[in-house]
């Protein structure tokens, strides 16, 4: 059995996926909601990581579990691993971020590392997984192009490397059914460099008509991050993106190659898929 935590997520509704196929599935969900995938040898448990007795029955059994927490200051990272360890969990793969990588201490920053820390010295075999920012995150232009056909960011020249979530999914797979990721680290990047104002202009031949980019001020950014996140979250997220502006964040890693045996898919591909969540495609 593996248990897979946010599998209604970005990465781990595929990981939810790409197992369902060959491999008992547990899925750990907090409402008695719809099942992120189905299956024959798909289940679902209520659990919540406030609540650990919940936990204790969602890991019991499980051989080896797909850790996905986000909240910025409730210790999720740290009741789910106790709760792993005294189920006798063999493995846990944990969805981190290469910010870790970067030289920033921002207080998200300073948290994921911590939250790694937490899982080499859990006492159970771990893998941790650093993405860069996802291409979904691009999702989020989705309203904004059905209004007026804009695009807005903060520093939209400021490249990343951001990879497909799918690619992701794929090397948590392999870390949660082969032997040998014990112990390891992968940083996982995109194939190539990009801006903000670049993805917006490869979307928009995607989607077959130009979109207009318009570029944040601090202000602005801020202003917008304030709605959906308190003060020490909006001022980490507009640290990093200073960061990146300043070519903190550049391309390096070549794990998902190696490990998924396929190249990294590029942003095209990703929003060639994807075409059909934008309005208007």
């Amino acid at each position: 059995m593996i248990l897979v935590t946010g599998a209604t997520g970005t990465v781990g509704r595929e990981v939810a996926r790409q197992l369902a196929a060959d491999h008992a599935v547990r899925l750990m969900s907090r409402t008695p909601a719809r099942p992120a995938v189905s299956g024959p040898r798909v289940e679902t448990v209520l659990a919540d990581f406030a609540r650990p007795d919940s936990l204790t029955r969602a890991l019991s059994g499980v051989r080896a579990a797909f850790l996905v927490t986000c909240h910025p200051a409730e210790p999720h990272d740290e009741r789910f691993l106790e709760a792993a360890v005294a189920e006798g969990v063999g493995h846990v793969v944990k969805l981190s971020a290469a910010v870790v990588e970067d030289d920033t201490d921002d207080f998200l920053t300073l948290r994921q590392r911590a939250m790694e820390e937490e899982v080499r010295s859990c006492g159970t075999g771990w893998t941790l997984l650093r993405p860069r920012a996802f291409m979904s995150n691009t999702l989020s232009w989705a309203d904004s192009i059905g209004r007026d056909g804009t695009v807005g960011a903060l520093y939209g020249n400021a490249a990343n490397a951001p990879v497909d979530p799918r690619d992701v999914a794929r090397v948590a797979v392999r870390a949660l059914t082969e032997r040998g990721h014990a112990g390891r680290t992968y940083t996982l990047v995109g194939p190539e460099q990009l801006s903000a104002r670049e993805q917006a202009c490869i979307l928009g031949d995607v989607l077959g008509r130009p979109l207009r980019f318009r570029e944040w001020t601090v202000r602005e950014a801020r202003e917008r991050l304030a709605h959906g996140y308190p003060p020490p979250v909006v001022e980490a997220l507009l640290k990093r993106a200073a960061l990146q502006a300043g070519g903190g964040k550049t391309l390096r890693g070549d794990a998902l190659a190696s490990l998924t045996g396929r190249a990294a898919g590029t942003f095209r591909g990703w929003a060639d898929d994807h075409a059909h969540c934008f309005p208007g495609s």
